[in-house]
């Protein structure tokens, strides 16, 4: 299916909070949203200390800043949310969102479970949804499949996977929980929700 020229819009366009996992597929499963629906959607390029992994480019994939320029943008509140994960500070900026959504844009938000909380409790009304993995035992297969994570940082990972599934569980926290088992089927299970008819 050919995308066409005009961007195809949902009707709601509320800000995307897309979590799950680490290693689980949500940044596969949103680019193919990008890709099957072009100049609708904008991922908010978070911003981190940590360094870039080899290919990643600085306000691509990530704002790679300094800790104090991370902290300084904290004091001055310009964080919708932020956290510490893996030794690294990871944080979505207000202005970011707000940029995308002057631009008539959907913003979508790839987000860890400690930065929906925050959100939760923000200004900022959005729809969450949750990427589960079939099981942990698939999580685990593809965090080492990746090779760029040591077996220290794939213990990290997997217990923090163990939390976000449980929080997943909370009644009300994510309007839609999709198992990434068959891709094309996620996908689909995604693309329905964001383009679901208003109520």
């Amino acid at each position: 299916m050919a995308p066409s020229s005009s961007p195809s819009l949902p009707a709601d366009r509320r800000p995307l909070v897309i979590s799950g996992p680490s290693g689980v597929g949500k940044g596969t499963l949103y680019k193919m949203l990008f890709d099957r629906h072009p100049e609708t959607f904008a991922l908010s390029v978070s911003h981190t200390t940590r360094a870039p992994r080899p290919g990643e480019a600085d306000a691509v994939d990530y704002h790679f800043v300094s800790t104090p320029a991370f902290e300084d943008l904290i004091a001055r509140d310009g964080f919708v949310e932020h956290a510490k994960f893996g030794g690294n500070r990871y944080g979505t900026s207000k202005m970011t969102i707000e940029e995308q959504g002057r631009k008539g844009r959907v913003v979508v938000l790839d987000i860890e479970m400690e930065g929906v909380k925050q959100i939760k409790q923000s200004t900022i009304s959005a729809r969450y949804v949750f990427v589960a993995p079939p099981s942990t035992a698939a999580l685990e297969a593809r965090l080492r499949g990746r090779g760029t994570e040591t077996e220290v940082s794939i213990q990290k990972r997997l217990d923090q996977a163990v939390n976000e599934l449980e929080y997943a569980k909370t009644p009300g926290v994510h309007d839609i929980t999709i198992v990434n088992d068959d891709l094309e089927t996620a996908y689909k299970a995604l693309e329905d929700f964001v383009y679901k008819p208003l109520e």
